[in-house]
């Protein structure tokens, strides 16, 4: 009996000794990713932070931050910012909401290709796309070639794409695809029997979006909408290639204060400020996104 009691508990910690191994073998496994994380990304993170609490004068301070807040510039560029975002973001939801529904749920020739479209858009860089609206709608587009071809006039009335709106037009078109794919995924689920039934019952269309499709869309919206937005906050290209003049966000204000002015500490500043707000949503998104299952 004793011998038996000894061998459970010899076998109990040789278990126990190799999970341990096991264990100390991941942890091991798992510190050159760490390293390289740590030196690749984390470090040069800690040297920006750093610096933006070491002004011109020497020392550690929160100057910079005091003259960065206090400057009209950074408030400027972060309204453009957040409402850019924020118009961006909504404009990707109406769009993205409708042409997600047109392809999951209108038959025409094709629909298959424009949704397998949709994921090769998400890897199309977004100076790209503004590029193709420069060609279209730029000072010598085709838009204001084909008007002075037809009219005679000296120049064309397309004059839209180096202001705001320019902005706001080219990131719709190009972060919408980012809301379409997991509505369209959403969309996949959902079973078509409701929608037949709720016809049947003698329910028009706007009712069935409002009280069928919108509320199966709901969470694929709120997590596209939070990652469009995250994004928005972020755009560099779109702004630095469509040539809006007055138009600053926090992005473009770090370039500008780090390459034009090389005030390394406001540059910091902005970008520690742009990390915050970014890091905040990101964080929102993934609660979302975990909740809509995408």
């Amino acid at each position: 009996m004793a011998s038996a009691v000894t061998g459970d508990v010899r076998t109990a910690a040789s278990g126990s000794g190799s999970v341990l191994t096991r264990r100390t073998g991941w942890n091991l496994w798992s510190l050159p990713p760490v390293a390289v994380l740590a030196v690749v990304f984390l470090y040069p993170l800690l040297l920006v932070v750093r610096q933006s609490f070491s002004p011109d004068e020497g020392g550690t301070s929160f100057a910079p931050y005091t003259e960065v807040f206090a400057s009209t510039s950074f408030r400027s560029a972060l309204t453009t910012t957040v409402w850019l975002a924020a118009g961006a973001t909504a404009g990707c939801l109406v769009l993205g909401f409708g042409l997600a529904m047109v392809i999951a749920f209108v038959p025409f020739p094709g629909g298959r290709a424009v949704a397998r479209f949709v994921d090769v858009f998400l890897s199309f860089p977004s100076f790209l796309i503004t590029l193709a609206l420069l060609f279209v709608y730029g000072n010598s587009g085709m838009a204001n070639g084909l008007w002075t071809g037809a009219t005679g006039a000296a120049d064309g009335p397309f004059h839209f794409l180096t202001t705001p709106w320019g902005v706001l037009l080219a990131e719709i078109t190009y972060f919408t695809p980012f809301v379409m794919r997991p509505l369209l995924a959403a969309f996949s689920q959902l079973d078509t029997a409701q929608l037949e039934v709720a016809s049947s019952l003698g329910a028009g269309p706007v009712r069935i979006v409002r009280q069928v499709i919108l509320p199966e869309a709901l969470p694929a919206l709120a997590a596209g909408g939070s990652l469009v937005l995250v994004m928005c906050l972020n755009e560099f290209g779109i702004v630095l290639f469509t040539g809006a003049k007055g138009v600053t966000t926090l992005p473009m204000l770090v370039y500008s204060k780090a390459i034009l002015e090389s005030d390394y500490p406001a540059a910091c500043v902005v970008a520690v400020v742009n990390i915050a707000i970014s890091v905040g949503l990101y964080s929102l998104y993934r609660v979302v996104s975990r909740r809509a299952g995408a």
